[in-house]
């Protein structure tokens, strides 16, 4: 396992400076840690393809780390560790162990993979999404919509956390949207992102997305991503949709009528009529709704999950339809879980809406090229301590 390294060893081992005046006296920790960035800068002011460093998605239920060498992923590795288990737990060590123990994985796997190939030794860690919340490893304040690279490589800050790694953190902000004063009566205009905001820089410096548009990013949360003509993130709008799925398949009177797992794929009969149900009863009683068909033995367990799944689409769809962030204008790309991205894909057609769905290929790309993008754009503003 790696061990937290003084700032002069880590200049040493990761950098390959060689800094004569600097020693392991804490006297000239200070100075050494301002040319640690200065090298930093110097690194990250290369061509992206050159690049080779840790990058980091912790969301709410799950964390992704890999190590890439430029456009090369070189390893990757996933726990099912989230800022839930912080939120949860009041303590954000477990998800601290999580992630100390993928970014090791990562890197000892890449120094046996590439010491018969090119060597990438990553430099720094760059992480987005929950990471920088309040449940995460340090808070870093939103940005105020609209906003696009330039203004989210402005903000990006620069952290230490030895318990973790040796390496230098650079942490996303996340996009708020909405007024930054409000109450319950305007509250509905206001919303947040962590994450989403890299991913849609991604996309369309791959040209997977057009401006402007929708980013209907099926996770945890559901959020749908308005992008302007410019290409910035204009506003959102969430809903726990995912969240809950994954509740009423486990934690409820529900658990023993559906599979627990994420669907492979979902009965296009039955997700229709989840959703004509719910527009019938409201989302309450649809999913009462699950446990009258599991008593009516008339049903397989996947086709209930489908029809659960369903009365969720039907819910989201309808309200952003109404608040006008879906119209029949703006074209919709969507990403997530194959299944439901595919059920969300058929309803938006069915409402002549244009819609694209993203494979988990694509999105992975896109993610890891907004944050080289985002890395790089900011070391122009890095600021040494």
């Amino acid at each position: 396992m790696y061990q937290s390294l003084s700032v002069h060893e880590h200049i040493v081992k990761f950098t390959g400076l060689k800094l004569a005046q600097c020693t392991s006296d804490a006297n000239h920790e200070k100075h050494c840690f301002g040319q640690l960035i200065a090298e930093l800068k110097s690194i990250l002011m290369k061509n992206t393809n050159e690049l080779c460093a840790v990058y980091v998605d912790m969301g709410t239920t799950n964390t992704r780390v890999w190590l890439a060498d430029g456009d090369r992923v070189v390893w990757q590795a996933k726990a099912a560790v989230g800022v839930r288990d912080t939120a949860r737990e009041g303590s954000s060590a477990k998800a601290r162990t999580a992630l100390r123990d993928l970014i090791t994985q990562v890197r000892l796997a890449g120094e046996k993979i590439t010491s018969t190939s090119a060597t990438c030794v990553p430099s720094h860690v760059i992480a987005a999404g929950m990471i920088t919340s309040q449940l995460g490893l340090r808070e870093v304040p939103h940005v105020q919509a609209p906003a696009g690279l330039a203004d989210l490589a402005a903000h990006v800050e620069q952290h230490q956390f030895p318990d973790v790694t040796d390496l230098p953190f650079l942490l996303v902000p996340g996009v708020r949207s909405g007024p930054l004063q409000y109450d319950r009566e305007i509250m509905g205009a206001v919303d947040v992102m962590r994450g989403e905001e890299t991913l849609c820089l991604g996309l369309l410096a791959l040209g997977l997305m057009q401006k402007p548009s929708v980013l209907l990013n099926l996770g945890s949360h559901w959020k749908a991503i308005r992008l302007d003509a410019d290409g910035r993130i204009a506003s959102s709008v969430t809903s726990m949709a995912g969240e809950l799925i994954h509740a009423a398949q486990t934690q409820t009177v529900l658990a023993s009528a559906v599979p627990h797992e994420r669907p492979m794929e979902l009965d296009e009969e039955w997700v229709e009529a989840g959703m004509a149900e719910q527009r019938r009863s409201g989302l309450a009683r649809a999913l009462f709704c699950v446990r009258l068909l599991e008593q009516a033995c008339g049903s397989t367990p996947a086709q209930r999950l489908a029809f659960l799944v369903g009365t969720f689409i039907a819910a989201d769809l309808d309200a952003l339809m109404a608040r006008g962030v879906l119209n029949l204008d703006v074209a919709v790309y969507i990403s997530g879980g194959q299944a439901v991205a595919a059920a969300w894909q058929r309803a938006l057609t069915q409402s002549s809406v244009c819609a694209i769905a993203l494979t988990e290929t694509q999105v992975e790309r896109a993610l890891l090229t907004g944050l080289k993008f985002i890395a790089t754009a900011a070391a122009r503003s890095l600021q040494s301590p």
